[in-house]
């Protein structure tokens, strides 16, 4: 089947003459009728099948007639992240060059105020992130009753990234008689709990199973230990020996990991780039060129790029940190062996991720064949001197240890830097000096009535608290009177004996 069967306006159909374009693929031979007779349609397919322009096409030809209205767009797409907005905008923008279609791109990190400008003149299609979209309609720049066409692009990754609400509140505000388009490559039970919310009577249009991954990209995982300097080293020498890499993508789990890995690559002579969700938006997007036109052939990055980009030469992707849902590794993956096209997808594999690997085979469907890293008897990296980038590990402060070692010693901002106290004479075992275990903020106050204490215990049954102390020198009651002024008022009352 070709293109000019789906019922697509002359204009779309020679735009997608002028890219090369001549046969569709499997998820725009079934979705674009459905789109063109207005049904909701509910697509499922794995990434890279080409699932933007199964909903792109079909919206320029129904996009020639009608006229857009003053913040008022007659079409909205909800898109998780701003690359991936981007993206979608880029092919609005080549296929319908021969149209006069005013498309905005609403999404964080750029002026709020150009924004609102091209809002204000009128857009036919507006493509936006759930977040900066609630800001315009909050502060009265947007209305979205105009709305005739709704798309929610990779509805599982707007799962993980918790802007499910968002969409409830965004789709309150669009008329019920909407039509709408709800994409995903995974079916959790949340996302189909969506579908049954936002959809009505829709079309699905299942390409594969969902959670399968690509033919064509072939799949390893190596084996390490726990060491982090381990997981680097065998990085790079699978980045030194891959005779067939052209570019790749290195995935980490966490943002302060990519800028850890990122520097350490740097260091060892690789030319790469960073890409993750703290990056200041024009840095992102100018990484996201370079590596596109191969300026950058290594690109390590977040989660952020897991999701629908195009990047169709992508040779290799490395799981430097094992997703921790399993149907990351689906999206991680797709990013090599795009259209049809050959790639490898390579996990680094700790003791610590055994548990997550044996969730991904699961979910998949298959296991993940293991090949070996680091060849036997080469010296490990422990012995180089840590990078600056990478953070050396401090063993943690014995605050308690060893009592021997530390007898005598000044315990902390106890000792040095105070006046030294005058030289005390023998300790006495009722006066304030020789009272170690005294409290200094007890009031001591005088006794009502003249009390005579009872007689002191011997030296030897005298009990000690702490540490082992000196013995004491005998006191001269005779000729000098005990003082117990440092005591509290309650251990001066008399003690009456039961008889």
């Amino acid at each position: 089947m070709s293109f000019s069967q789906l019922g697509l306006s002359d204009k779309v159909l020679a735009a997608v003459a002028a890219t090369g374009y001549t046969t569709p693929t499997p998820i725009q031979e079934q979705a674009i009728p459905h789109v063109l007779a207005r049904r909701d349609v509910l697509g499922i397919a794995q990434t890279g099948t080409g699932k933007t322009a199964a909903f792109v096409l079909p919206m320029l030809t129904m996009l020639e007639k009608g006229r857009a209205r003053a913040r008022m767009p007659r079409t909205l797409i909800l898109e998780p992240t701003r690359e991936l907005a981007a993206q979608v905008k880029e092919n609005f923008d080549k296929y319908g060059a021969g149209q006069k279609l005013n498309v905005a791109l609403i999404i964080g990190g750029v002026s709020f105020g150009d924004q609102d400008t091209k809002l204000t003149r009128g857009v036919d299609v507006l493509i936006a992130t759930p977040g900066r979209l609630l800001d315009h309609t909050e502060r009265g720049g947007l209305l979205l009753t105009g709305v005739e066409l709704l798309v929610i692009d990779e509805a599982d990754r707007m799962l993980d990234m918790g802007f499910i609400p968002d969409i409830e509140r965004i789709c309150k505000m669009i008329p019920f008689t909407r039509q709408t388009l709800f994409f995903t490559a995974t079916m959790p039970p949340e996302i189909r709990r969506i579908t049954e919310t936002f959809l009505h009577n829709p079309e699905k249009v299942e390409v594969s199973k969902p959670a399968t991954t690509a033919v064509g990209v072939a799949q390893f995982q190596v084996s390490v230990s726990r060491e982090p300097h381990e997981k680097r080293e065998t990085l790079r020498r699978l980045l030194r020996d891959a005779t067939d890499l052209q570019n790749a993508i290195i995935f980490c789990n966490r943002k302060r990991e990519v800028a850890l890995l990122y520097k350490s690559l740097q260091k060892h002579g690789f030319s790469v780039g960073a890409l993750h969700g703290d990056m200041d938006q024009s840095a992102r997007t100018a990484a996201l060129d370079q590596f596109r036109k191969g300026e950058l052939p290594l690109l390590v990055a977040s989660d952020v790029a897991a999701r629908g980009l195009d990047i169709p030469i992508t040779s290799h992707v490395f799981n430097f940190d094992v997703p921790h849902h399993a149907d990351d590794y689906v999206h991680r993956i797709g990013r090599t062996g795009r259209a049809g096209r050959a790639g490898t997808a390579i996990t680094i594999v700790s003791p610590l991720d055994f548990k997550s690997m044996a969730a991904i085979e699961k979910l998949i469907g298959q296991a993940i064949p293991k090949v070996e890293g680091i060849e036997a008897g080469e010296p490990p990296e422990a012995a180089e001197a840590p990078a600056r980038d990478e953070e050396p590990v401090r063993k943690p402060r014995r605050r308690n240890g060893n009592r021997e070692a530390n007898f005598g010693a000044p315990r902390e901002g106890s000792g040095e830097g105070r006046k030294p106290r005058r030289e005390r004479g023998p300790r006495r075992s009722g006066g304030a000096e020789g009272s170690r275990g005294s409290p200094p903020h007890v009031q001591t106050q005088q006794p009502e009535a003249p009390f005579t204490p009872p007689a002191a215990p011997a030296p030897s049954q005298t009990p000690s608290i702490g540490r082992a102390q000196a013995p004491r020198a005998p006191r001269d009651t005779a000729s000098e009177p005990a003082d117990h002024s440092h005591l509290p008022a309650f251990l001066l009352r008399p003690v009456r004996a039961r008889v």
